[in-house]
This record gives structure tokens, sequence and C-alpha cells, in this order.
């Protein structure tokens, strides 16, 4: 899950990282005003992070990346489904106001709804999600579908 396939690419570890801290932001911060949970059930401590809820690998180098250290599969696995059952709850719960709610989603400047940016993340899951599901067959062949 670590290894990158070339120093500019990012790792299966990185990629699941990545997609779970944006996808929180967006669910807590910005769309709830919520404290994450990466700060409050210290999953930060668990990664070796910062508890810094703006840190999801925006804008991180290549240099950065290669020098990052991940947790354990067990410990990326359970954060990233604590934020998909945070997600799930969010999106089964969210009235019509609470989506159409416009807030500030950096690196965007121009604000947008809850509803845009949960369309823009999906698109981020589906992206980073592929490039995962690539990395694996990649490192293992085929079998996606075990």
């Amino acid at each position: 899950m670590n290894r990158q396939p070339s120093e500019q690419c990012n790792s299966i570890s990185w990629l699941l990282w990545h997609m779970s801290r944006v996808l929180e932001t967006v669910v807590h911060s910005r769309s709830q005003n919520l404290p994450q949970l990466w700060v409050i059930d210290g999953w930060h401590k668990k990664f070796g992070m910062s508890d810094d809820p703006e840190d999801r690998g925006v804008g991180w180098t290549a240099a950065q990346v290669a020098s990052w250290t991940p947790p354990s599969k067990e410990v990326q696995m359970a954060y990233y489904l604590v934020v998909k059952e945070a997600t799930k709850y969010f999106l089964t719960n969210a009235t019509p106001a609470v989506l159409e709610k416009e807030s500030v989603f950096p690196p965007v400047a121009e604000p947008r709804s809850a509803a845009l940016a949960m369309g823009q993340v999906t698109w981020d899951a589906i992206a980073h999600g592929g490039q995962i599901a690539y990395l694996r067959g990649l490192y293992r062949g085929m079998g996606w579908h075990r």
C-alpha cells in the first residue's frame, strides 16, 4: 500500500488517506460546521500527524508524499470506514436547506452549496478510487473482483 510506482506518483496509502481527509473536511467542517473526527477522535495521532483539520494533502509536493510514513493498513482502513459511515449519516439526514447552504470549500474561493461539494467529492472518490484500483492491479495483477 505504501509503494509509489515512481517518485511523481502517489501510493495507495496516500490516496486513501487524502480521499478520506477531503471527504471528512467537506462533510464535517464545510457542510455542518462540526469538528472533524480527525481531531476529536484522535485519528491524527494514529497517523502520527498534526491535528490541523485543513491538512488533507492538497498542495503536497512529491517530496512530502515520498517522505510520508503511513500507519498500518488496519488504521488506514478504519479511518476510511469511519468517514464513510459519517458521510452516509450526513447524506441520510441532510435536509434540502442543509444541502443548498453555500459555504467556501477551499481551495476554491467562490461559495458553493453542500450538494455541489458532495458531487465534487464523489468525482474525487471515483478518480482516486480508480487510481487505487489501477495501482492494485499493477502490483498484484488481475483479481479486483475477489
